[in-house]
């Protein structure tokens, strides 16, 4: 389970920078396309979290769906699979979103 790992990081990131502060929540966005399961991760928060000594914090995780271009057409296709198909039948796709995994805020208090 790789959502381990990524919390681990998550967590050591939001410690160093609360700085000894007390930790409310953190928001996270993971884009569909990065395998990454949101339950696992909070899951896994929650251990991490309290071996931290951050226990308590809330995790809220912003899911982001896949999105393309075209490169034949120039539409926009949508899809939570790391691949897709346009309308006009081009597979050549410029991915946007959907790869993110990143920490977006997190609430001291």
């Amino acid at each position: 389970m790789h959502e381990l790992g990524i919390t681990l990081e998550i967590v050591e990131a939001v410690v160093r920078r609360a700085e000894g502060r007390k930790v409310r929540r953190v928001r996270v966005e993971v884009g569909r396309l990065t395998a990454v399961v949101p339950a696992a991760l909070q899951f896994c928060f929650d251990i991490c979290a309290a071996e931290a000594g951050i226990e308590g914090a809330d995790l809220v995780v912003d899911e982001v769906r896949g999105k393309a271009r075209c490169r034949a057409c120039d539409r926009e296709v949508y899809t939570d699979l790391p691949y897709g198909a346009c309308e006009c039948g081009g597979i050549d796709l410029e991915w946007i979103t959907g790869h993110e995994l990143r920490i977006i805020e997190m609430e001291l208090g």
